[in-house]
Parts: C-alpha cells; sequence; structure tokens
C-alpha cells in the first residue's frame, strides 16, 4: 500500500508539472490505474474485516482520489469567454474615453492602457497555469513526498 501511494503521488507530481499535453494524457491513464489499484487495495481488507478503523482507511483513501477530482476540476475551471469579451469591452471604452477627456495631457494617457494590458496579462497568466509567467508547482504533493521520504 505505501508503495502504491508513493507511486500515485510522485505520477501526480509529475502530471502537474509537465507542459506536454500527449504525455500529461498518458500520465492520467497511470494515475487512473493508480486509483484503482490503490481503492482495490483498501476495499479488499475492509470488506473482509468491516471495523471503525477498515472504514477510516477507506474514507482516507476516498479523501485522496477526491482531492485529484477537485485539482482537476480547478483546473478545467477557466474564465468564460463572454467573461473576456465583457472585460475587454470594459478596457476599450475606459481608454476611450480616458483618451478623449485628457488630450492634453500627454504621455500621461499612456498610463491607462498600459496598467489595463497589465491587468490582463496576469488575468489570463492566472487563468493558464501551466502555462506562461506565473507557473503553479504543486508544492503541497512535494511536501509530502519528501516527508515521506524522511
Amino acid at each position: 500500500m505505501r508503495q502504491l501511494l508513493g507511486d500515485y503521488l510522485d505520477q501526480r507530481i509529475v502530471f502537474y508539472v509537465n507542459k506536454d499535453d500527449a504525455q500529461r494524457t498518458r500520465i492520467d491513464e497511470q494515475i487512473s490505474q493508480l486509483e484503482a489499484d490503490l481503492w482495490a487495495a483498501v476495499r479488499g481488507p475492509a470488506a473482509a474485516q468491516p471495523t471503525p478503523i477498515t472504514a477510516l482507511a477507506l474514507a482516507g483513501m476516498n479523501d485522496v482520489i477526491n482531492s485529484q477530482g477537485y485539482t482537476q476540476a480547478a483546473y478545467w475551471n477557466r474564465i468564460p469567454t463572454a467573461a473576456w469579451c465583457l472585460m475587454a469591452a470594459i478596457a476599450l471604452c475606459s481608454n476611450v474615453l480616458f483618451g478623449y477627456r485628457a488630450r492634453s495631457a500627454g504621455k500621461v494617457v499612456l498610463a491607462l492602457p498600459l496598467v489595463v494590458s497589465i491587468s490582463f496579462l496576469l488575468i489570463a497568466d492566472i487563468d493558464a497555469p501551466r502555462h506562461g509567467l506565473i507557473h503553479v508547482s504543486p508544492q503541497n504533493l512535494e511536501s509530502l513526498a519528501r516527508s515521506l521520504r524522511h
């Protein structure tokens, strides 16, 4: 069981740091197989000897498998296209109004488009955690892997 959990943890870390979609699909298949193996390893003894301790082990394994699903759902939950269109329209209108109002302001007029552009860049970068300037690493999984190896 410990070996299966270690392999599962290693595959989860590789899945989140990998940027190749084809390889990530293969890793996801391996993770699914490891989840099935983990569930089978816990389910057999729990069915043979149903005690509060085995029920706790089942609940713990269920939490392990559910956490992967919750994390995947968070990665899939993206900013909708309609929200992007609305943000672009607001940015365009505010820049046009600001430019119209500040015709004689000189170089200060470039500040608003620059700030809006940078904010859109950061929003888009956070929306795509595997690509861009900001990289989200699985620190919680890496910390767990280090603690299990000691």
